[in-house]
């Protein structure tokens, strides 16, 4: 079965919970608990945010209050998200508006996770997603940065049929090209590129000196 060829996990938490606003603010602390007791707290802040995803999208778009099941797994190098639903409505991906949230879950999924996928079960679906947990912070932080430039490189700049030198050229030229359409994406909602650009050079350092 797709996405679930892999090997046994060494460790596995099942966490039950309604599809509720307030059940999902619960299951999001309780999946970084776990995190924390199995030694993983560098991947809390990505499980974090996909946890909160996986199951916003079960009331969003199975039913608010349905049972569901949150499953974590740890898988070698990289941590298992599970959420279990008994609706066998599979996902899709939409090209999101600027101001149009549905359709952006997908999108974040994946932006942050190694991969993903959904499988239908006897009862209903499974939608899966894996992180990264052995590298640091920064790390993950550069390999979703080469990720989002690819695409953004394979959507506006003509594609990835490069390699070497000329790859490396072309992802440059897509890091300036990308951060010239934030900056207008900020002017446009009314703040200051430049303070903007300011706030993003101060996280970098804080990151960079805690590294």
């Amino acid at each position: 079965m797709p996405g679930y060829e892999m090997s046994e996990p060494q460790l596995r938490c099942v966490l039950p919970f309604e599809a509720v606003p307030a059940e999902v603010r619960l299951l999001r602390k309780a999946a970084a608990k776990q995190l924390n007791l199995w030694g993983v707290s560098t991947a809390t802040d990505e499980a974090e945010l996909l946890v909160t995803e996986l199951a916003t999208n079960v009331f969003k778009h199975v039913g608010e209050g349905v049972s569901a099941t949150l499953i974590l797994e740890r898988r070698g190098e990289r941590l298992r998200l599970e959420v279990h639903d008994k609706s066998q409505a599979v996902p899709t991906s939409k090209s999101a508006g600027c101001d149009e949230e549905c359709g952006r879950g997908l999108h974040l999924l994946a932006a942050l996770a190694v991969d993903w996928g959904t499988v239908l079960t006897a009862v209903g679906k499974a939608v899966w997603c894996e992180i990264a947990i052995s590298s640091g912070r920064a790390c993950r932080r550069i390999e979703r940065a080469v990720e989002a430039l690819e695409r953004y490189q394979g959507r506006h700049i003509g594609g990835l049929g490069v390699l070497g030198g000329k790859r490396e050229t072309a992802l440059e030229e897509s890091v300036i090209a990308l951060i010239a359409d934030l900056l207008h994406w900020t002017a446009a909602r009314g703040h200051d590129p430049d303070d903007m650009l300011d706030r993003a050079q101060v996280h970098y350092e804080a990151e960079a000196d805690a590294a």
